[in-house]
């Protein structure tokens, strides 16, 4: 009996309520092993739809899975990344990415989906960090985002000598604040549980300085400056790697984790033309701006107006599809997954937290405007008897004697991550914006195809090779690189024919959705001809005739 209430009471204190059926069903997010179990099953249950791989392993001694899924040319057809977890601490993302999986494969019999399958590719990457993940399932949450690697974060010599310490025995790493008349910091005046900085200019002043829980371990006057934490793989891509912040390398692309998967989508995915990821970024619920200064610099800095416009369109189709309401601002991150998607892998880049905070009303129904987001998410979870707050508690410090000294704050993990009841809404919502998304893909036909006499034993061949699908065949961006391919038209002839005039193959940099390229060929002597034009991102298109 003892063990089933220390089972019970930490899943109340993660916030979840059991279900009356557990064996049934699972309530609460999955751990390594369990994500693992999951995919093995979907694996062995969908052999003809998928492939179950190993991009790496870990430090830690972990998978980075994926799960490529499709029954058509895998490599030829038109393919979406999904990914989740490169920002580890965001756990939502991780769940949503995986049942997707299972809820796409779960109807893999319907004609839609079986039509969708032979004509699209998924490539799924539930957890781009487990290692870090793992911390969430510990005893002692601490919301952490760095791997397993260690790391001289304050670059005096020494690796994680200065971590976090559990000082009021609660099980959770909070804040500490401790009064002092040279403080910044001072309570909210809308809600005293919120810590903000004083505001000189308004007559304000602090009352507080404020830390992360713990200890100055190594006496050099910071706090948990250099625990163990690792690096975070969302700030280990190359585009506008920031060198020398916490969480970051040395180098960009340091990472076992990062470059496996960068490895496979450069070398493998080269038909992926849209990358959906999950994580603080966010350019769904609200479009990126076009930036003329930062997109004509010489390294691209800002989205190529006509991306832009695709952004805008997917954006629509997010809201219509998830309707979430309105977000909190998402920028981008520096070493980010879903900038380097874009300005370095040359792709439509799409990013969602997938949650976040839900409006507050007031007795009128009418949404309550609060200035502090963290205000704002406490009166959401009071409303909702969300248990995601430590109450401010004193305790005596050793390295402030003589001080008031108290521990308390916001749980880890609860503003990025919704109660897991909430989850299977938000992966079905989300499941149906990504199916949207594939349905838009760019796709290469050969239409109005004619041949025509001109002369003894001369034909002129015409053929407009059209792009069906709502999204061009290669971003703007991409079409600077090498890395997102061109659509190539190529004909070949039987033998004794001869190519008077036209190009044997052909190249078109991109072609926008609901477009097309007229191409043209004068054609000495009769046999079979085949014209094949398409790209990888787009799917390819093969005409035959023979010609008398």
């Amino acid at each position: 009996m003892n063990k089933l209430f220390k089972v019970l009471g930490t899943c109340l204190m993660l916030g979840f309520i059991w279900s009356t059926s557990p064996l049934m069903a699972q309530n609460t997010y999955s751990d390594y092993s369990t994500l693992t179990k999951r995919l093995k099953d979907l694996n062995n249950k969908h052999k003809n739809l998928t492939e179950l791989t190993s991009l790496t392993k870990t430090i830690g001694g972990n998978d980075v899975w994926l799960l490529t899924i499709g029954s058509g040319d895998l490599k030829n057809n038109p393919a979406v990344a999904v990914i989740g977890g490169a920002k580890a601490s965001h756990i939502v993302g991780s769940e949503i990415t995986l049942e997707f999986a299972e809820k796409l494969l779960a109807n893999a019999n319907s004609a839609e989906t079986k039509e969708l399958l032979a004509s699209t590719t998924f490539y799924v990457v539930p957890r781009l960090n487990p290692d870090a993940t793992e911390f969430y399932f510990a005893n002692l949450k601490q919301q952490r985002d760095g791997n397993m690697r260690s790391t001289d974060a304050d670059r005096d010599g020494y690796f994680d000598e200065d971590g976090f310490e559990d000082l009021n025995k609660d099980g959770f790493i909070t804040m500490m604040r401790v009064e002092d008349p040279t403080g910044e910091w001072k309570a909210l005046n809308d809600d005293p549980r919120v810590m903000v900085k004083a505001n000189g200019k308004k007559g304000e002043s602090g009352k507080y300085l404020l830390f992360t829980e713990g200890r100055d371990n190594d006496n050099d006057g910071a706090f948990n400056e250099d625990g163990e934490g690792g690096v975070n793989i969302n700030q280990n891509f190359s585009f506008q790697f920031p060198y020398f912040k916490p969480g970051s390398s040395e180098n960009p692309v340091s990472e076992k984790e990062t470059m496996g998967l960068l490895d496979f989508l450069f070398e493998e995915a080269r038909n992926t033309f849209a990358v959906i990821s999950f994580g603080p970024e966010n350019n769904l619920s609200s479009p990126l701006s076009f930036n003329r200064s930062a997109s004509s610099k010489r390294v691209v800095a800002g989205w190529y107006s006509e991306d832009i416009d695709v952004n805008k369109l997917i954006s629509e189709l997010y809201n219509d599809t998830v309707d979430m309401g309105k977000a909190p601002s998402g920028a981008p991150q520096q070493g980010d997954l879903f900038q380097w998607a874009y300005y370095h892998y040359g792709r439509f880049s799409f990013s969602t937290p997938a949650w976040w905070t839900p409006e507050v009303t007031d007795e009128n129904d009418k949404a309550k405007k609060f200035t502090n987001a963290d205000a704002k998410f406490l009166a959401w979870a009071d409303a909702n008897n969300q248990d995601v707050f430590v109450e401010w508690t004193e305790i005596n410090h050793p390295d402030f004697p003589g001080k008031k000294v108290e521990v308390g704050g916001i749980k880890p993990y609860s503003k990025l991550n919704p109660p897991y009841s909430e989850v299977e809404e938000l992966a079905t919502k989300h499941t149906d914006f990504i199916l949207e998304v594939a349905k838009r893909a760019p796709k290469v036909e050969l239409v109005n195809f004619k041949t025509e006499s001109v002369g003894k034993n001369l034909t002129r061949v015409t053929v407009d090779v059209y792009n069906s699908g709502v999204l061009p065949t290669a971003s703007r961006l991409g079409q600077r690189t090498n890395w997102a391919r061109s659509v190539i038209t190529k004909i070949d002839l039987a033998n004794g024919m001869s190519l008077i005039s036209g190009p044997k193959q052909g190249f078109e940099r991109a072609i926008p959705g609901d477009g097309f390229v007229s191409k043209s060929w004068l054609i000495q002597g009769s046999g079979k001809i085949t014209i094949t034009a398409g790209s990888p991102m787009a799917g390819f298109a093969i005409k035959e005739q023979t010609i008398k």
